[in-house]
């Protein structure tokens, strides 16, 4: 906007941002390969080991839902925090408040009025809450709408398979990684916010392009339910260190879809289409 001092990012850079941290996010619950074959056992891994991870992936498929906080940071591209309750009775859905602590995609948000942003995951898109200013040049609508279907073309590279990573990602997904880890071992007894757990921990192989050397740690308390979970990889943007918490398990979900006359489909938005009335050309560009 002229006389701002604020240089806004082009549209579409804006809404990739959004759509890249909708893979982020789905890191929250659990990321990977999904070959069917991948939670197969490692015959070196020891049967305690695997019985262990076994009850758990049960225990927290069962549990179908979860409060859950976390932290992601991917070298100096973004850092951000993550607070709210997801389900996975059919793929994930839930409410999230994302919070941008740091990072290049982080100030692109900012410019956007968006230094936090509301996050709805429904069976068949994902909704973000953009800010005021946003909203100022997409017609007055806050929500953006990214149809799963939508997002590898959305986001780029960086959407490869998106919509279905998201739709898979619950947090029984890291158990998965770890049963098919050849070096997976219990690490040993240790509290975690005063609960009693085991830690175990492996490498997970065959990830996918672009993602090199992943690590997976997690903590089971005496329920069979993780109750953390940290997971590290090289990647071309730097590092990526994630920590999630989980809580009340079987909590409620509530996840609505935002009014209809406050949203903007992407595919919208990035056409040109349905900007700031009288306008014509990309709304945000």
């Amino acid at each position: 906007m002229a006389g701002t001092g604020v240089r806004w990012p082009v549209g579409r850079s804006a809404l990739t941002v959004a759509a890249v941290i909708a893979v982020l996010v789905a890191g929250v619950t659990g990321c990977g390969p999904s070959d069917a074959d991948d939670d197969r056992p490692a015959a070196s891994v020891p049967a305690a080991v695997t019985a262990g991870l076994r009850a758990a992936e049960r225990a927290t498929e069962a549990a179908r839902s979860a409060r859950v906080t976390s932290t992601t940071r991917i070298g100096s591209t973004i850092s951000l925090t993550a607070d709210g309750v997801l389900g996975w009775t059919e793929g994930v859905t839930g409410t999230l408040t994302l919070t941008y602590t740091g990072g290049t995609l982080a100030e692109s948000m900012r410019q956007l009025g968006s230094a936090s942003m509301e996050a709805r995951y429904l069976p068949d898109a994902y909704y973000a809450r953009m800010g005021d200013a946003f909203a100022a040049r997409a017609g007055g609508r806050h929500w953006v709408r990214y149809a799963y279907d939508d997002l590898d073309d959305v986001a780029g590279g960086a959407g490869a398979e998106l919509g279905d990573r998201i739709r898979a990602a619950t947090p029984d997904r890291s158990l998965d990684l770890l049963l098919a880890s050849d070096d997976v071992r219990e690490v040993g007894a240790e509290r975690v916010r005063g609960r009693r757990t085991t830690h175990y921990s492996g490498t997970v192989r065959d990830m996918d392009a672009g993602v090199t050397g992943q690590t997976v740690e997690v903590w089971i308390d005496d329920r069979d339910l993780m109750v953390k979970k940290v997971e590290k990889a090289a990647t071309a943007d730097g590092e990526l260190t994630q920590t999630a918490h989980y809580h009340d398990y079987g909590v409620r979900v509530s996840a609505e879809q935002p009014p209809a006359d406050d949203t903007r489909d992407v595919t919208e938005l990035l056409s040109g289409a349905g900007g700031e009335e009288g306008g014509a050309g990309d709304p945000l560009g």
